[in-house]
Protein backbone atom coordinates (compact mmCIF):
# COMPACT_ATOMS: atom_id res chain seq x y z
CA UNK A 1 0.00 0.00 0.00
CA UNK A 2 1.21 3.55 -0.31
CA UNK A 3 1.79 5.35 1.96
CA UNK A 4 0.41 9.36 1.47
CA UNK A 5 2.72 11.76 2.95
CA UNK A 6 1.31 14.12 6.24
CA UNK A 7 1.97 17.71 4.72
CA UNK A 8 2.19 20.91 6.73
CA UNK A 9 -1.05 23.25 6.09
CA UNK A 10 0.24 26.89 4.41
CA UNK A 11 -3.42 29.07 4.43
CA UNK A 12 -3.26 31.54 1.61
CA UNK A 13 -6.08 34.21 0.08
CA UNK A 14 -7.19 34.90 -4.06
CA UNK A 15 -9.76 37.17 -4.40
CA UNK A 16 -11.64 36.51 -1.02
CA UNK A 17 -11.29 33.02 -2.09
CA UNK A 18 -9.35 30.36 1.12
CA UNK A 19 -6.79 29.04 -0.03
CA UNK A 20 -5.13 25.53 1.08
CA UNK A 21 -1.08 25.08 -0.07
CA UNK A 22 0.53 21.75 1.49
CA UNK A 23 4.20 22.11 2.24
CA UNK A 24 6.52 19.23 2.01
CA UNK A 25 9.98 20.36 3.69
CA UNK A 26 13.40 18.83 2.74
CA UNK A 27 15.60 17.43 5.43
CA UNK A 28 18.33 19.79 5.76
CA UNK A 29 18.51 23.03 4.44
CA UNK A 30 16.64 23.21 0.74
CA UNK A 31 18.72 24.08 -2.67
CA UNK A 32 15.73 25.56 -4.30
CA UNK A 33 11.60 26.46 -3.51
CA UNK A 34 9.08 24.53 -6.36
CA UNK A 35 5.84 25.70 -6.55
CA UNK A 36 3.57 22.12 -7.77
CA UNK A 37 0.58 22.88 -9.56
CA UNK A 38 -1.25 19.71 -9.19
CA UNK A 39 -3.93 17.73 -11.70
CA UNK A 40 -7.41 18.44 -12.60
CA UNK A 41 -8.55 16.87 -9.19
CA UNK A 42 -6.39 19.56 -7.15
CA UNK A 43 -4.03 18.17 -4.19
CA UNK A 44 -4.57 14.53 -4.64
CA UNK A 45 -2.64 11.66 -3.03
CA UNK A 46 -0.20 11.42 -6.26
CA UNK A 47 0.12 14.76 -5.44
CA UNK A 48 1.15 14.67 -2.41
CA UNK A 49 3.74 11.64 -3.17
CA UNK A 50 5.41 13.60 -5.81
CA UNK A 51 6.06 16.78 -3.31
CA UNK A 52 7.13 14.63 -0.94
CA UNK A 53 10.04 13.05 -3.46
CA UNK A 54 11.35 16.73 -4.77
CA UNK A 55 11.49 17.44 -1.35
CA UNK A 56 13.59 14.29 -0.17
CA UNK A 57 15.77 15.15 -3.23
CA UNK A 58 16.21 18.59 -1.21
CA UNK A 59 13.66 21.06 -2.01
CA UNK A 60 11.27 22.93 -0.17
CA UNK A 61 8.03 22.12 -2.40
CA UNK A 62 4.30 24.24 -2.03
CA UNK A 63 1.63 21.91 -3.83
CA UNK A 64 -1.06 24.95 -4.77
CA UNK A 65 -4.71 24.77 -4.54
CA UNK A 66 -6.84 25.33 -7.64
CA UNK A 67 -10.00 25.92 -6.38
CA UNK A 68 -10.38 26.80 -2.14
CA UNK A 69 -12.96 23.63 -1.79
CA UNK A 70 -13.24 20.00 -1.51
CA UNK A 71 -12.63 17.95 -4.93
CA UNK A 72 -15.17 15.25 -5.04
CA UNK A 73 -14.24 13.01 -7.52
CA UNK A 74 -12.04 13.16 -10.71
CA UNK A 75 -15.45 14.03 -13.05
CA UNK A 76 -16.42 16.88 -10.22
CA UNK A 77 -13.37 18.92 -11.12
CA UNK A 78 -14.02 19.51 -14.66
CA UNK A 79 -17.25 22.20 -13.64
CA UNK A 80 -14.51 23.46 -11.41
CA UNK A 81 -11.89 23.68 -13.62
CA UNK A 82 -13.92 25.34 -16.45
CA UNK A 83 -15.69 28.06 -13.95
CA UNK A 84 -11.69 29.22 -12.54
CA UNK A 85 -10.21 29.33 -16.09
CA UNK A 86 -13.35 31.07 -17.81
CA UNK A 87 -11.53 34.49 -17.53
CA UNK A 88 -7.60 33.99 -18.17
CA UNK A 89 -6.83 37.33 -15.94
CA UNK A 90 -8.38 36.10 -12.73
CA UNK A 91 -6.66 32.52 -13.83
CA UNK A 92 -3.29 33.52 -13.82
CA UNK A 93 -4.13 35.96 -10.79
CA UNK A 94 -4.67 32.47 -8.96
CA UNK A 95 -1.95 30.70 -10.42
CA UNK A 96 0.17 33.66 -8.94
CA UNK A 97 -1.45 33.62 -5.48
CA UNK A 98 0.20 30.04 -5.45
CA UNK A 99 3.62 30.92 -6.35
CA UNK A 100 3.19 34.16 -4.04
CA UNK A 101 2.61 31.87 -1.52
CA UNK A 102 5.60 30.13 -1.80
CA UNK A 103 7.67 32.53 -2.11
CA UNK A 104 6.14 34.35 1.01
CA UNK A 105 7.11 31.40 3.35
CA UNK A 106 9.81 32.26 5.69
CA UNK A 107 11.93 28.83 4.78
CA UNK A 108 11.90 30.32 0.99
CA UNK A 109 13.98 33.24 1.75
CA UNK A 110 16.78 33.70 -0.48
CA UNK A 111 15.90 30.78 -2.59
CA UNK A 112 15.48 30.62 -6.51
CA UNK A 113 11.97 29.75 -6.97
CA UNK A 114 10.26 26.84 -9.71
CA UNK A 115 6.95 25.80 -10.72
CA UNK A 116 6.59 22.25 -11.85
CA UNK A 117 2.53 21.12 -13.43
CA UNK A 118 1.27 17.80 -14.17
CA UNK A 119 -1.65 18.25 -16.67
CA UNK A 120 -3.98 21.20 -15.72
CA UNK A 121 -1.07 22.10 -13.64
CA UNK A 122 1.04 21.76 -16.49
CA UNK A 123 -0.87 24.05 -18.37
CA UNK A 124 -1.07 26.47 -15.38
CA UNK A 125 3.02 26.89 -15.21
CA UNK A 126 3.15 27.76 -18.41
CA UNK A 127 0.57 30.56 -17.79
CA UNK A 128 2.73 31.69 -15.22
CA UNK A 129 5.39 31.97 -17.70
CA UNK A 130 3.55 33.43 -20.15
CA UNK A 131 2.38 36.45 -17.51
CA UNK A 132 5.93 36.99 -16.62
CA UNK A 133 6.62 34.92 -13.54
CA UNK A 134 9.80 35.92 -11.71
CA UNK A 135 10.91 32.40 -12.10
CA UNK A 136 14.21 30.15 -12.06
CA UNK A 137 12.25 27.47 -14.32
CA UNK A 138 8.99 25.73 -14.84
CA UNK A 139 8.86 22.08 -15.98
CA UNK A 140 5.17 21.06 -17.29
CA UNK A 141 3.89 17.15 -17.35
CA UNK A 142 1.57 16.34 -20.00
CA UNK A 143 0.20 20.20 -19.76
CA UNK A 144 -2.05 21.24 -22.92
CA UNK A 145 -0.27 23.82 -24.65
CA UNK A 146 -2.41 26.32 -26.27
CA UNK A 147 -3.36 29.92 -24.56
CA UNK A 148 -5.52 32.81 -25.41
CA UNK A 149 -2.94 35.33 -24.66
CA UNK A 150 0.49 34.21 -26.45
CA UNK A 151 4.07 34.96 -24.60
CA UNK A 152 5.10 38.56 -25.70
CA UNK A 153 8.63 39.27 -26.19
CA UNK A 154 10.85 39.46 -23.71
CA UNK A 155 8.27 39.09 -21.05
CA UNK A 156 8.89 35.42 -20.34
CA UNK A 157 11.52 34.99 -17.50
CA UNK A 158 11.81 31.15 -16.59
CA UNK A 159 13.99 28.50 -18.51
CA UNK A 160 11.03 26.20 -19.67
CA UNK A 161 10.99 22.46 -19.75
CA UNK A 162 8.21 20.25 -21.35
CA UNK A 163 7.68 16.61 -20.92
CA UNK A 164 4.90 15.60 -23.82
CA UNK A 165 3.23 12.52 -24.69
CA UNK A 166 3.43 12.34 -28.58
CA UNK A 167 -0.18 10.69 -28.82
CA UNK A 168 -1.88 12.85 -26.18
CA UNK A 169 -5.30 14.10 -28.24
CA UNK A 170 -5.14 16.82 -25.70
CA UNK A 171 -2.22 18.51 -26.88
CA UNK A 172 -2.21 16.87 -30.60
CA UNK A 173 0.82 17.83 -33.44
CA UNK A 174 -0.29 21.24 -34.76
CA UNK A 175 -0.64 22.75 -31.19
CA UNK A 176 2.80 21.31 -30.11
CA UNK A 177 3.59 23.21 -33.54
CA UNK A 178 2.23 26.53 -32.70
CA UNK A 179 3.46 26.54 -29.12
CA UNK A 180 7.57 26.30 -31.07
CA UNK A 181 6.66 28.95 -32.73
CA UNK A 182 4.96 31.05 -29.77
CA UNK A 183 8.23 30.43 -27.90
CA UNK A 184 10.57 30.95 -30.32
CA UNK A 185 8.65 34.26 -31.23
CA UNK A 186 9.14 35.47 -27.91
CA UNK A 187 12.62 34.80 -27.47
CA UNK A 188 11.99 32.19 -24.82
CA UNK A 189 14.67 29.47 -23.76
CA UNK A 190 12.90 26.41 -24.19
CA UNK A 191 13.02 22.70 -24.40
CA UNK A 192 10.38 19.90 -25.47
CA UNK A 193 11.29 16.24 -24.43
CA UNK A 194 8.65 13.94 -26.57
CA UNK A 195 7.64 10.29 -25.94
CA UNK A 196 6.88 8.60 -28.71
CA UNK A 197 3.60 6.85 -28.44
CA UNK A 198 2.39 8.22 -25.29
CA UNK A 199 -0.69 9.44 -24.10
CA UNK A 200 -1.94 12.45 -21.81
CA UNK A 201 -1.54 11.51 -18.14
CA UNK A 202 1.39 9.37 -18.07
CA UNK A 203 2.87 9.93 -14.81
CA UNK A 204 -0.89 8.67 -13.00
CA UNK A 205 -0.35 5.36 -12.75
CA UNK A 206 -4.35 5.61 -11.83
CA UNK A 207 -4.96 6.77 -15.30
CA UNK A 208 -5.97 3.62 -16.49
CA UNK A 209 -8.85 3.69 -14.25
CA UNK A 210 -10.60 6.77 -15.75
CA UNK A 211 -12.30 5.47 -18.25
CA UNK A 212 -10.96 8.36 -20.73
CA UNK A 213 -9.01 7.20 -24.08
CA UNK A 214 -6.82 10.31 -23.58
CA UNK A 215 -5.21 9.40 -20.49
CA UNK A 216 -2.80 6.69 -20.07
CA UNK A 217 -0.23 5.62 -17.85
CA UNK A 218 3.52 5.00 -19.04
CA UNK A 219 6.04 4.02 -16.71
CA UNK A 220 8.87 4.80 -19.17
CA UNK A 221 7.49 8.39 -19.59
CA UNK A 222 7.33 9.43 -15.87
CA UNK A 223 10.89 7.70 -14.70
CA UNK A 224 12.47 9.80 -17.99
CA UNK A 225 10.65 12.43 -17.59
CA UNK A 226 10.97 12.89 -13.56
CA UNK A 227 15.18 12.53 -14.36
CA UNK A 228 14.81 15.29 -16.74
CA UNK A 229 13.31 17.54 -14.26
CA UNK A 230 16.24 16.51 -11.86
CA UNK A 231 18.93 16.99 -14.36
CA UNK A 232 17.03 21.20 -15.54
CA UNK A 233 17.16 22.10 -11.89
CA UNK A 234 20.53 21.03 -11.47
CA UNK A 235 21.50 22.52 -14.93
CA UNK A 236 19.94 25.86 -13.36
CA UNK A 237 21.23 25.81 -10.18
CA UNK A 238 24.85 25.15 -10.77
CA UNK A 239 24.83 21.38 -9.71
Amino acid sequence: MTVVPELEVVPYTHAGVDLTGLLARPASTPRAAVALFPTIANANSLMKQRAQRLADAGYLVLIVDFYGEPVESFQASFPLAEKLRADNDYYRARIAAGIDALRSHPDAAGLSVFAIGHCMGGQAVLEAARAGEDLAGIVSFHGTLGTSAPAQPGTVRPRILICHGDADPLAPRDQVLAFWEEMDAAGVNWHFHAYGGVKHGFTDPDSDTKGMAALNYNASADRQSWAAMLSFFDEILGG
